[in-house]
């Protein structure tokens, strides 16, 4: 599959997935959205792909959304290189449906994505995340920054709002007086203000990036089961938004209960008390429990 945007390398069962406008600084369009989306799911049905690195070409991460349309660069029904796939979102009476697919904002579309993912994903913010591309992060699992990274969750200074779903995941990995502080300033920060405010997990040189990343991610392909990693992902995410400890307890005893009963756990005490590494054997795409999906599915509306 190529790829306009973007580039897909797997290598170690690790798919390193980078935006790839570096002359933009990564910039995001409507091709990159499209893309990133595809990416995830091809992602998501190979069972070669234990863990998922994104990072960015060249000097930046992402430097935000494509401001080549100017001042028409939010406004979708003004913009001449975005048509409506989806017909008018007017009303008969003139007023907008905002339940219409065309009003619906990209990157919340990427979000919501990297949410559904079945693999861990582990950020690696070489430069510059501003705008959708710090927001595209929130979904990610562990962010890890070169200390060359800036961020800047800059919509107000912009005059829009913040985007990609960041209003529902970015009080949550951050609290809400940090997020506050950060979109409502719109200022841009440094890799040190990122970590100690929650943001990135920790902050390397430059040139030990990749590898501090990529020696996470095969921790995690090396010695995890990918049944059990996947649960684990959608378990942890999803509880963010119970309303009782019970809610967890219900998920928990029906995934513990499957798991127990599985080739992978007693692959797992075997290989601990044999003195050797795990070899576990099954897999996302056939082998995830018959509870899966607890969730109902959450349309746009």
């Amino acid at each position: 599959m190529q790829y306009e945007t973007l580039l897909y390398e797997v290598s170690e069962h690790i798919l390193t997935l980078t935006l790839n406008r570096p002359d933009r600084l990564n910039a995001f369009t409507g091709t990159m959205m499209e893309e990133l989306i595809a990416a995830f799911d091809r992602a998501d049905a190979d069972d070669d792909v234990r863990a998922i690195i994104v990072t960015g070409a060249g000097r930046g991460f992402c430097a935000g959304a494509d401001l080549s349309q100017g001042a028409k660069t939010f406004d979708f029904a003004a913009r001449a290189d975005r048509p409506d796939k989806q017909g008018t979102p007017l009303r008969p009476d003139g007023g907008i449906d905002y339940s219409h697919e065309s009003v619906r904002d990209g990157g919340g579309r990427v979000s919501l994505r990297i949410f559904e993912c079945m693999k861990p994903v582990i950020a690696a913010i070489n430069g510059p995340a501003v705008g959708v591309g710090a927001t595209m992060l929130l979904p990610m699992d562990i962010r890890i920054a070169s200390s060359d990274a800036r961020f800047g969750f800059v919509f107000a200074r912009r005059g829009i709002t913040p985007e990609a779903c960041s209003s529902w995941f970015l009080p949550r990995v951050v609290g809400i007086s940090q997020a506050l502080e950060w979109t409502m300033t719109g200022r841009v920060f440094p890799a040190q203000e990122a970590l100690e405010g929650g943001l990135v997990r920790k902050v390397v040189a430059p040139e030990a990036l990749m590898e501090t990343a990529r020696s996470l991610a095969r921790e995690i392909a090396e010695n995890a089961a990918p049944v059990s990693v996947a649960l684990a992902r959608q378990m942890m995410w999803r509880m963010l938004g119970a309303d009782h400890p019970m809610e967890a307890h219900k998920v928990d005893s029906r995934a513990i209960y499957s798991r127990g009963r599985s080739g992978d756990a007693k692959e797992g005490i075997n290989s601990f008390l044999e003195k050797r590494p795990p070899a576990f054997s099954e897999t996302v795409s056939g082998d995830m429990p018959d509870f899966v999906p607890w969730w109902q599915p959450r349309p746009y509306q």
